[in-house]
């Protein structure tokens, strides 16, 4: 596809003509040296649902190390030797904390995210009353903390959490190679869990693990079945100990023709950038937005660190581009 294609279809899509499942196959498929073409598209399609504001989120790893489940690319699986810190959840002011700080920043919306299959009861209390006490009129609260059943994810929404986070990571045909001790239909039930009760939900996934292209499009095909509210999108930061930890699939452009096709999958999602995206873009890092991007994690990740909440601001700002007003959950 050319320019002038990718252009039209992005004027097709929002005015809510779909194409058909061969076109999406195309985008990832796109030559590097007709990448801004494809750029233009993309950028067309989140500027008419987003205009020039960009969505800033960030977390706190609430609890962190000897997760059970053995996702192969994640530094906190117990089946792994990996320098990933290991502590129990934290008390209720340290999970505070973060909120209270972001309250006071452009920040949109703060989440606490936990490691392990699910999170037991008694923290997902200690959770929700901890984020009942952060001001939902400063900023939008989120979860992060696994498979949960519908009393649980209640619990959360009676604090005031407006959003559960809950990443499909991959598409379904390819998770076993990913993940073997938890089912695919254990996230999505969880997903459609938190939707019955009314939560918003933020689900995407990680790219760079020996995924294909059709793996990417039937993952990104799943999550507008499912009708999800925020994607976030991450790159793979190979982790010493990890199985995948020689893995190096991604280029630059390669990370841009996968935002993008989000873009044009879901183009009225907020598509969120997340990990990975220093380290997988270098220098071309602000260009997300042009591919699709409607916001980014500032800050620190789970395990590794980002990039401070002032370095994004100016970035934003160096693009012409401006931080969403807050709306918190009030």
């Amino acid at each position: 596809m050319n320019r002038k294609e990718f252009l039209q279809l992005g004027e097709d899509i929002t005015n809510n003509r779909s194409p058909e499942k061969n076109t999406y196959k195309e985008i990832l498929r796109t030559p590097d040296n007709d990448i801004l073409g494809m750029l233009n598209g993309a950028d067309l399609i989140r500027n008419k649902y987003f205009g020039k504001e960009i969505h800033l989120c960030t977390i706190c790893n609430g609890k962190s190390g000897r997760c059970s489940e053995d996702c192969r690319f994640c530094s906190q699986s117990a089946f792994f030797n990996t320098d990933a810190p290991v502590y129990p959840i934290m008390e209720k002011e340290e999970l505070i904390k973060g909120g209270l700080h972001a309250c006071e920043t452009p920040i949109n919306r703060y989440s606490i995210v936990t490691t392990g299959k699910g999170l037991p009861a008694k923290e997902v209390k200690a959770v929700a009353e901890a984020m009942a006490e952060i001001d939902g009129s400063k900023i939008g609260k989120c979860a992060s903390l696994g498979v949960l059943d519908e009393k649980d994810l209640l619990l959360l929404k009676t604090a005031g959490i407006s959003r559960y986070h809950h990443n499909l990571e991959t598409s379904k045909s390819y998770f076993s190679e990913v993940c073997t001790t938890h089912t695919y239909e254990e996230r999505v039930n969880t997903i459609l869990s938190a939707k019955k009760l009314g939560l918003e939900v933020c689900s995407g996934g990680i790219f760079g693990i020996g995924e294909t292209d059709d793996h990417i499009l039937e993952l990104a095909l799943t999550l507008r079945e499912l009708d999800v509210d925020s994607v976030p999108i991450n790159f793979l930061i190979p982790i010493k100990g990890t199985p995948f930890e020689a893995m190096h699939n991604l280029t630059p452009l390669r990370c841009l023709k996968i935002i993008s096709l989000f873009r044009y999958i879901l183009p009225d999602k907020e598509i969120i950038i997340c990990g990975g995206r220093e380290q997988n873009l270098g220098e071309i890092h602000p260009m997300v937005f042009y591919a699709g991007a409607s916001g980014i994690m500032t800050g620190d990740y789970l395990t590794r660190v980002g990039r401070t909440l002032s370095k994004d601001m100016d970035m934003i700002h160096r693009l012409g581009l401006k931080i969403r007003k807050k709306k918190g959950d009030s």
